[in-house]
């Protein structure tokens, strides 16, 4: 199953470190998917089970962390930047990924109880339109962050700004990886 080997910037590059967030989450993504083809073709294994609990420690954790990363500590730098012609623009764009971050968490809660039994052996059917959607969500969010909202950052945060964040990363972290 997809398994990403890929070491994460440091966090003195925030943005660097996001898009490596975003490569983690498809690989996680695209793990859930293989998991859905594999309980259905051999069953609850022990590979189903390992699968299902490396998809829940990363949703859990380095993910939450991710939502917090941008609406903790970028997205209010973002808005604090803006000129008065951009704040309407990024004010929407900000509530955009708060919402699509809770509709993430809302999926996410659906999934996991299911990918609990898995990992504990226990014999469970992933709904695939389920798996889908949460797919589907993420991958919309990725690209609305990576296409718009990492750029606007790059043209409107200062080198002190990107400091600042990738601290606050780092220690919401306890330096270890996205």
């Amino acid at each position: 199953m997809a398994n990403s080997s890929r070491t994460a910037p440091d966090f003195s590059r925030p943005i660097e470190a996001l898009k490596a967030c975003h490569e983690r989450l498809r690989s996680q993504c695209a793990a859930l998917r293989q998991l859905v083809d594999h309980i259905r073709d051999v069953g609850c294994d022990a590979q189903a089970q390992q699968a299902a609990a490396g998809v829940m420690r990363y949703f859990d954790m380095p993910a939450r962390h991710h939502h917090a990363d941008e609406e903790e500590d970028l997205l209010p730098r973002m808005l604090a930047a803006a000129s008065l012609g951009r704040a309407s623009t990024l004010t929407r764009l900000v509530a955009d990924i708060a919402r699509e971050h809770r509709e993430m968490d809302w999926a996410w809660t659906r999934l996991r109880p299911v990918l609990q039994e898995i990992a504990a052996g226990e014999r469970a059917a992933l709904d695939s339109r389920a798996v889908n959607r949460f797919i589907q969500l993420n991958t919309a969010h990725i690209a609305l962050e990576e296409d718009s909202v990492f750029p606007l950052a790059e043209m409107l945060l200062s080198r002190e700004d990107f400091a600042a964040i990738g601290a606050r990363m780092a220690q919401r972290r306890g330096g270890a990886r996205c």
